[in-house]
């Protein structure tokens, strides 16, 4: 694998800092502007909204751009809008703030994973996508329990400056690591990237991604009180147990990347369908401690299986404009983001039971199966067969004498 899915991967992992370090810091944040947590906590619905207006605006606007040139121009943007968060006044500008660190998110990845998969043969290209995505995982793993201990500790401030210098870093990988060729800009330009959102096919793609992650988010969403009101974890323990999420999470994104290299339909089917049985299980799995902690660690295994299977759907399905669809990929796991925890919350709130909105995850993964399958029958019969009739008529007429023996 190429070294540039190295620098993929920093600006990535620097995005996924950003991205969930916010909710860690949501008490010092609203200590120190002086505003409560439910004010607070529009930073995290500010930061989303640019994740899903920035990834189709930014990769319409720049499509006539090198892709390599835009993943630098949108890194730049994100070390602009995290570190003007560092230095914002007040509660309003931190929001506008964010909301500008949001912009790049879902372009980044969107045309970061077209550059990935023209980096690598055919056959590697679910797999370049997942090391790209790695990035994400660790953050997790990594980036955000370091992020967190250092916004406690030096203040939330400093953190902001620290995943400012991990886009700097990204920014020098990006400029050192991808190839000159990639400064080229596409051929298909803006009309033939719109043109490509114009497909059935495409939607339907999105559409499973909608789906397929607000299964994940529905539950993922409410994971802290299933924790600790059902399998009886102390708040302390959260954490680590979050953690077990994000190593999951990994080598699900690698399993993922591997086996849809060599079957990305298959993939897709059985990660959509391991989800759906994963938050079934939640009620019973949730009833012991070490039975949860299984059931965390698997949520992010198969949730992230369906990862490269479904950015790859998404271009496959574009083909021959990628940039834009992919992007719009990324919106769609934002929406499956705020779309899931609103429909987990309905649970919640008709008093179902605290583990009611895995149950409602598991039904959207049978919705993703469900609209992922309309999306292949549609591909299928768009696509047939191209053999003439004729010329199969006449191969199989039992009147067209057996050819000579050689």
């Amino acid at each position: 694998m190429p070294l540039a899915l190295l620098a993929l991967a920093v600006g990535a992992f620097g995005i996924g800092t950003t991205e969930f370090v916010m909710m860690g810091l949501l008490p010092d944040v609203a200590d120190d502007l002086h505003i409560s947590i439910p004010s607070a906590g529009h930073l995290v619905s500010a930061y989303a909204l640019g994740v899903v207006l920035g990834a189709p605006l930014l990769a319409a606007v720049t499509a006539r751009l090198s892709r390599r040139t835009v993943l630098i121009a949108l890194m730049v943007l994100f070390v602009a809008g995290n570190a003007l968060s560092a230095f914002a006044p007040d509660h309003h500008w931190l929001l506008a703030a964010r909301f500008l660190a949001g912009l790049p998110h879902g372009a980044f990845f969107g045309v970061g994973a077209v550059v990935a998969t023209t980096l690598v043969a055919p056959e590697r290209k679910a797999r370049s996508v997942s090391l790209m995505f790695l990035g994400l995982t660790v953050a997790n793993i990594a980036g955000v329990p370091a992020a967190t201990l250092m916004g406690q500790h030096l203040g939330w401030r400093a953190t902001f400056l620290g995943v400012s210098a991990i886009g700097l870093a990204a920014i020098t990988a990006l400029a050192a690591l991808i190839p000159h060729d990639h400064t080229h800009a596409p051929t298909t330009g803006l009309r033939g990237e719109l043109a490509a959102l114009r497909s059935l096919p495409v939607w339907l793609a999105l559409g499973t991604t909608v789906a397929g992650f607000g299964a994940l988010f529905s539950a993922y969403s409410y994971i802290t009180p299933m924790l600790t009101d059902a399998a009886g974890y102390a708040d302390s323990s959260v954490t680590l147990l979050l953690a077990l999420f994000g190593v999951g999470a990994t080598i699900g994104n690698l399993l993922g990347g591997r086996l849809a290299d060599h079957a990305m339909r298959g993939t897709l089917f059985a990660g959509l369908a391991s989800l759906a049985a994963v938050l079934a299980l939640f009620p019973l799995l949730m009833s012991a401690p070490w039975s949860a902690a299984l059931a965390v660690t698997l949520l992010g295994v198969a949730s992230f299986v369906t990862g490269s299977p479904l950015q790859l759907m998404v271009m496959e399905k574009a083909s021959t404009a990628p940039s834009l669809a992919s992007s719009a990929n990324q919106a769609a796991f934002n929406l499956a983001n705020a779309g899931g925890a609103w429909i987990g919350g309905l649970t919640l709130a008709a008093g179902l039971g605290v583990t009611s909105p895995a149950v409602a995850g598991a039904a959207l993964a049978v919705l993703g199966l469900a609209v992922a399958g309309v999306a292949f029958a549609v591909d299928r019969r768009r696509s047939p067969d191209r053999t003439p009739r004729a010329l199969i008529v006449a191969t199989n007429d039992p009147r067209r004498p057996e050819p000579l023996p050689r």
